[in-house]
């Protein structure tokens, strides 16, 4: 039987900061043409990192790890409620143009191609 889930303490501003950058440096904004989502492909160096998301974002994936191509890597990903309830917010709340237009301009056009799902799950 599966524990029950512990609730988090709110994330400080350093690991706001810390997944903001993260994201903005390695992440993908975009879906799979039905929903969206936020995916982060590293090297299984990084195992450490993805734990922490693992922790502290509970409704996301973690899969892997992976061996193609020569690559060793983790893949983490936000869906559904975990991606527009629990890690774009934070995002968004600390992303901008001033910060980086690219991933803003991104995060955009992922919100219009999926603006139902997003309506759905407006807080």
């Amino acid at each position: 039987m599966r524990e029950p889930e512990q609730a988090q303490p709110p994330l400080s501003d350093v690991e706001r900061g810390l997944l903001a950058g993260v994201l903005i440096g390695e992440g993908h904004f975009g879906g799979d043409g039905s929903y969206p989502q936020i995916t982060l492909r590293m090297h299984v160096r990084h195992e450490s990192l993805f734990r922490w998301l693992e922790r502290r974002f509970p409704r996301t994936r973690l899969y892997g790890p992976y061996s193609h191509g020569g690559r060793n890597y983790y893949q983490w990903m936000a869906r559904g409620p975990a991606l527009a309830e629990d890690v774009l917010p934070v995002v968004e709340d600390v992303l901008s143009d001033e910060i980086d237009s690219h991933v803003t301009a991104r995060i955009k056009q992922m919100r219009a191609r999926y603006a139902d799902f997003f309506a759905r799950h407006e807080r």
